[in-house]
């Protein structure tokens, strides 16, 4: 019976290395009635359409007709230099690629070139259309306008009926500048295309190259754009280069006019186009530039062309106060010109960023290399707004000092009370001795040293990179991030992601040189730094380096509290970094009595020659302060937190001694005691404690 073209053709067909006969399919509908279901190409892994080949005895093999077709061999015009092999899976250890041209992730049939381009199927028969000005098949798919401006000052998408739609986040495979920033194909043809791009001249004249023309071409090498500088970290999409030179520029950058004036966020002046035949220091950011810059002729400057709309006002998570863009600065403003992040030297005859009011400067390229630690201010917000304060002063003296206060943290009034020699008292904020002026509860036993009672109520810091501040808490018990110490006393705690920071490790890593145990030069935190720690001897990733002199301290021994208090002792114990004395006996621990190394640092008490080791001192929870726990699953009573000073009863769970941390029922009828460690939530254990 011979067939209507309504119901579609079939021909057998070269069977493209299947045991069992392919069938031709030109119709969708007899695809499905052959099919037991829509099947994936067996070559580009995407869903079947028509026109295909299937498998003639119904075994669900199936290919597109042009994946079928696509030549085992592909000389591609935008990259002449090797020719493009189809393979059927990429030559790498798990079989998987990033296309070359759209940026998703394959691991079936692949165009492969030696140098390390790969590409889909469909992305390199699309681009060779592209190449040779092939492409009817985009005739009839739907165009999409840029985005418009609306009153509120947002960015919408207007489609060909004027309806309104949400903002496109997509960008171009060409250019991979944003697909809604120029008219572009709607996304039914398959890929995120400008329709500038896709009939983009394949040889260009340009001003910055005029020795030789420039090709459209993959850029294979990964170079630079000699315009803005910049590399496409993953080598895709389309860019106009010269391969005898070297010469690359991005689709954005080479459709620049010479004759452009570009507006800046941050220079009253607009920049033009400017080639130079040596290279150039950036005014704005103070890095070298290539031959190609934009130039202010007012004010005589060369910038990058990305650093034209650098923000003039930011918010940064390295510095309490707002900062501001400047392209130079008198040396007399500054009594420190090393970058607050980096620590080395600013040069201020070149942009970088600065606070007007405490002097702190940064290089451009460490305040901005993350977006997330910084938030730009808009100009109808440049007025500062301090964050609330932690306290109100409800009396001051004749200097100005707050003598009367009602902290947030506490129910009752404060009083400032100065320092009185053998107070016992610890600070109920950091948990350390008091040993300087503090604030005081006369109703019960509440003591804030006068520097914790006037820690900010709110705050940014650099090593957390959510937007939000982090907010002054207490009384809830985490492990910290940073130092992995357990800590329920005075800390900061994520407005959004609610994560929490310990007080001893966000007033360590506060930007800025710190002084550290009498050592004679200030100390600067180096987030990438392998040394050896003069406190423990440990090697360190990230630590507390002098820039004078080889000394080195991990966060941990950069934080150890200078005194404290210890039950083998009636006097407060001193931090000491050495012992000068080599008799070997002095070198044990009064605590354990093991042998302790001389060159370690170590806790002393100068008036009864009594030595111990920091560990020993501090225990494994130094900064966790005696409180009341209430609604425990595993007892029926409150619990509070107790360090036993002498008699150690044996824990209802473990039945050891309770020598450290533990939990005891307030009802003292009940006598039920516990570890700390014995019931710790597992959210609180490090997972190196974990039971196997």
């Amino acid at each position: 019976m011979e067939k209507t073209k309504e119901e579609g053709e079939m021909e057998e067909s070269n069977n493209y290395g299947h045991q069992h006969p392919l069938l031709l399919i030109l119709n969708q509908d007899q695809l499905i009635h052959n099919q037991s279901g829509v099947t994936d190409c067996s070559r580009c892994g995407e869903k079947g359409s028509t026109p295909c080949l299937c498998c003639a005895e119904h075994c669900g093999f199936y290919l597109h007709k042009v994946c079928a077709e696509a030549p085992l061999e592909l000389n591609h015009p935008f990259h002449l230099n090797h020719p493009l092999l189809l393979m059927q899976n990429a030559p790498y250890s798990s079989g998987g690629y990033i296309c070359s041209f759209c940026g998703k992730g394959g691991n079936n049939f692949v165009y492969h070139c030696s140098c390390g381009l790969n590409f889909h199927i469909k992305c390199a028969l699309f681009t060779f259309k592209i190449a040779e000005n092939n492409l009817k098949e985009l005739e009839h798919v739907a165009l999409q306008h840029p985005l418009i401006s609306t009153e509120n000052g947002h960015e919408e998408l207007e489609d060909e009926n004027g309806d309104e739609e949400l903002e496109d986040v997509r960008e171009c495979f060409g250019c991979w500048e944003p697909l809604s920033k120029y008219t572009h194909f709607s996304s039914a043809c398959g890929f995120n295309l400008h329709e500038k791009c896709a009939k983009l001249p394949v040889k260009l004249n340009h001003v910055c190259h005029r020795k030789h023309p420039l090709a459209l071409q993959f850029n294979s090498e990964r170079l630079s754009c000699k315009t803005c500088g910049e590399t496409n970290r993953k080598a895709i999409g389309f860019v106009y280069g010269c391969s005898p030179c070297k010469f690359v520029v991005h689709i954005e950058c080479a459709s620049q006019s010479p004759l452009q004036v570009i507006k800046s966020t941050n220079h009253e002046h607009p920049f033009t186009l400017f080639f130079r035949q040596v290279p150039f220091t950036c005014d704005a950011c103070g890095i070298e530039g290539n031959h190609v810059g934009h130039r202010c002729s007012t004010c005589n400057i060369i910038i990058h062309k990305n650093c034209i709309s650098l923000p003039r006002i930011i918010k940064s998570k390295w510095h309490d106060h707002r900062l501001l863009h400047t392209y130079f600065h008198h040396i007399e403003d500054f009594g420190v010109l090393n970058c607050m992040i980096c620590h080395d030297e600013v040069n201020t005859e070149h942009g970088s960023y600065y606070c007007s009011k405490c002097n702190a400067i940064f290089h451009v390229r460490c305040v901005t290399e993350d977006e997330r630690s910084y938030s730009i201010v808009s100009p109808e917000n440049e007025d500062e707004m301090p964050y609330e304060s932690s306290f109100t002063v409800l009396e001051s003296n004749d200097a100005g000092e707050a003598t009367k206060i009602k902290h947030f943290k506490h129910i009752h009034n404060l009083m400032l009370s100065p320092f009185v020699e053998r107070n016992v008292n610890g600070c109920d904020g950091c948990l350390l001795p008091i040993l300087g002026p503090f604030y005081s509860c006369s109703f019960c036993d509440f003591f804030l040293h006068k520097a914790c009672a006037e820690l900010p109520k709110m705050k940014d810091v650099w090593h957390h990179l959510c937007q939000k501040p982090l907010a002054l808490i207490s009384d809830r018990v985490f492990r910290c991030r940073e130092c992995l110490n357990v800590c329920n006393a005075f800390a900061y705690e994520c407005c959004g992601c609610k994560a929490k920071k310990c007080l001893q490790c966000v007033l360590a890593l506060t930007p800025g040189p710190r002084i550290c145990l009498k050592h004679e030069h200030p100390l600067f935190y180096y987030r990438y730094y392998n040394g050896k720690c003069n406190a423990c001897g440990y090697t360190t990733k990230a630590a507390f380096r002098c820039k004078v002199c080889n000394f080195v301290l991990h966060l941990g021994c950069f934080s150890l509290p200078i005194t404290v208090h210890h039950k083998c002792d009636e006097h407060i114990l001193s931090l000491i970094d050495h012992d000068d004395n080599s008799y070997s006996e002095r070198h044990y621990c009064d605590i354990c009595e093991e042998s302790r190394d001389s060159n370690s640092w170590f806790y002393h008490c100068a008036k009864c020659d009594n030595f111990a080791h920091v560990d020993c001192v501090l225990g494994k929870y130094p900064f966790v302060k005696l409180q009341i726990i209430r609604n425990v699953r595993y007892h029926p009573h409150p619990l509070t937190t107790v360090k036993k000073m002498y008699y150690y009863p044996n824990c209802d769970k473990c039945r050891k001694p309770c020598e450290d941390l533990a939990l005891e029922c307030l009802k003292s009828e009940c006598k039920y005691i516990v570890h700390w460690n014995c019931v710790e939530p597992r959210s609180l254990q490090r997972w190196w404690d974990w039971p196997m």
